[in-house]
């Protein structure tokens, strides 16, 4: 009965010495401060009344990787281009998402941002070409539509690059 009374006291007096082998403070590191930022104003650029191909685009590293979806409302009072951010790993590092879109009907370059915070159903909604009539849709004038991130890093990469048609029948 002593030697399991005396080997438990062991025992316990080997945890509490074991608990203080750790340093008595850990290290702190400094938190990091928010800048605030303000953005500039939306740029409109007149330019040609072609639009240009859309060109090819490129993918996101995994652990940054993000889902937008952009389309027409379908309204031919108000034609928007909406973009909606649709979440992805990066919703907490993407600092900057700009949506860029080239209007068929006169040319204008519009571009619209997203900030963070981020989160699952951020729009953006940019003015899109009027509902077209019989022959601007026989020459096929759509706007064009294209989505650029900013990594943390500060690269851009465009991650999509599309015509966005006024209407589509699914």
């Amino acid at each position: 009965m002593r030697l399991i009374f005396g080997s438990a006291i062991l025992v316990v007096l080997l945890l509490f010495s074991a608990g203080c082998t750790q340093p008595a403070q850990p290290v702190a590191t400094p938190a990091p401060t928010a800048v605030p930022t303000t953005l500039p104003p939306t740029t409109i650029v007149p330019v040609a009344t072609s639009v240009s191909t859309p060109g090819p685009t490129q993918t996101l590293p995994s652990n940054w990787g993000v889902d937008i979806q952009v389309a027409s409302n379908n309204e031919a009072i108000d034609p928007q281009i909406v973009a909606t951010f649709r979440g992805g790993k990066g919703l907490n590092v993407i600092p900057l998402i700009e949506v860029t879109v080239t209007r068929a009907s006169d040319g204008a370059v519009v571009t619209e941002r997203m900030t963070q915070p981020l989160f699952i159903g951020k729009t953006v909604s940019i003015k899109s070409s009027p509902k077209p009539d019989a022959a601007s849709e026989a020459w096929g004038l759509k706007d064009r539509a294209e989505v650029w991130v900013t990594t943390p890093q500060g690269e851009r990469v465009k991650i999509f690059d599309a015509y966005i048609p006024f209407r589509s029948y699914n």
